[in-house]
C-alpha cells in the first residue's frame, strides 16, 4: 500500500509551484529594499547612530544583556521541561485523584498570558515580600507558561505512538512506568523533538518580556542604549543589532535540534531490530543459516 497522501505534482503543478516562488521571492526581496530605503531616507544609516557599538563599554554592556538572557531561559528551560515531565505523567496516570488536578493546573497556566504570570510574581514580591526579584519573576513565569505547553506536547507525543507498542509492553508483565519509560518514551521522542525545540525558542524570545518588569535582559539594554541623546536616540540601529542576536541564538537552537534528529535517526538505524527469517515451504524444516 502507497504511503503517499497526495498525488504528486505534474510538470504543470512544478512550473505553477516554481513560478509562485519567484513571485514570493521578488515581492519579498522588494519589500525589504523598500524598506532600506525608506530608512536610509529618514537618516538611520547615520556614522553616530552607530558610532557607540564600537566602545567597549557599550558592547560589555550589550554581553551582560545577552547571559542575563540566557541565564534566564536556560534555568526556565530545565524547569519547565521537569514541569511538563511530571505532569504529563500526571495526565496520563490510572489515578482519577492525581490526573485531575495535573489536567487542571496544566490548563490554567496554559490559558493565562505569560506577562501576567510574571507581574504576579514581580508585584507580589513587592506586595508581601516574599524575596524575589525580577530574575525569579522571570523564570517562574516562563516555567508555569512553557511547562504547561511542554507538558502537553509530552502527552501527545506519548498518546502518537501505536497502541500495539503499549499492548506488547503490557503482555510481556512491564508495569506502566517501565512501559512508558522503556517503549513508549524512546520512541516518542523523536516525533516530539521538533515541538520541544520550537517551544524553547519561544521560550527564549520571552525573557525580552522581562524588560517590563526591570529585568536586565538583552531588549531593557537595548533600550536603555536607543534612548541616548549622544548619539542621536539610535533606536532602530539598536534593535536591529539585538534582533540579529535573537535570530543567531534562536538558529543555533535550531542547528542543535537537527544535529539531535539526525544523531537520534542514525542510533535506529544502528540498533534496529534484524530482518525476519525467510518463509519455509516445510513447517517442520529450519530455517537457512
Amino acid at each position: 500500500m502507497s504511503a503517499v497522501l497526495y498525488e504528486a505534482p505534474g510538470p504543470r503543478a512544478k512550473r505553477r509551484n516554481r513560478i509562485s516562488n519567484i513571485v514570493v521571492l521578488v515581492v519579498l526581496l522588494g519589500a525589504i529594499t523598500w524598506l532600506i530605503l525608506r530608512m536610509y531616507d529618514y537618516g538611520q544609516f547615520e556614522g553616530r547612530l552607530w558610532r557607540q557599538f564600537q566602545y567597549s563599554s557599550i558592547q560589555r554592556q550589550m554581553l551582560d544583556g545577552l547571559l542575563n538572557t540566557l541565564k534566564a531561559a536556560g534555568l526556565a528551560a530545565v524547569l519547565a521541561l521537569l514541569f511538563g515531565a511530571v505532569f504529563a505523567a500526571a495526565r496520563i496516570s490510572d489515578h482519577k485523584w492525581l490526573r485531575t488536578p495535573a489536567t487542571l493546573i496544566v490548563e490554567l497556566f496554559r490559558a493565562v498570558p505569560l506577562l501576567i504570570l510574571m507581574f504576579y510574581f514581580y508585584f507580589g514580591n513587592i506586595q508581601f515580600g516574599l524575596g524575589l526579584g525580577p530574575f525569579w519573576a522571570v523564570v517562574f513565569g516562563l516555567t508555569l507558561y512553557n511547562g504547561s505547553v511542554l507538558a502537553e506536547i509530552f502527552r501527545a507525543g506519548i498518546a502518537a505512538v501505536p497502541k500495539g507498542q503499549r499492548e506488547a509492553a503490557y503482555a510481556l508483565g512491564l508495569r506502566k512506568n517501565q512501559v512508558v519509560r522503556l517503549v513508549l518514551l524512546p520512541q516518542a521522542i523523536s516525533a516530539m523533538l521538533p515541538a520541544i525545540v520550537s517551544q524553547l525558542v519561544v521560550l527564549l524570545k520571552d525573557t525580552a518580556l522581562g524588560f517590563i518588569i526591570t529585568y536586565g535582559e538583552l531588549l531593557y539594554v537595548a533600550k536603555q542604549m536607543g534612548g541616548r541623546l549622544t548619539y542621536g536616540f539610535p533606536y532602530i540601529p539598536t534593535y536591529m543589532v539585538t534582533a540579529v542576536i535573537y535570530i543567531g541564538l534562536c538558529s543555533l537552537l535550531s542547528l542543535l535540534a537537527r544535529y539531535l534528529e539526525g544523531r537520534s535517526r542514525r542510533r535506529r538505524k544502528i540498533t534496529g531490530a534484524p530482518p525476519p527469517l525467510p518463509l519455509t515451504t516445510d513447517p517442520g524444516s529450519a530455517p537457512p543459516i
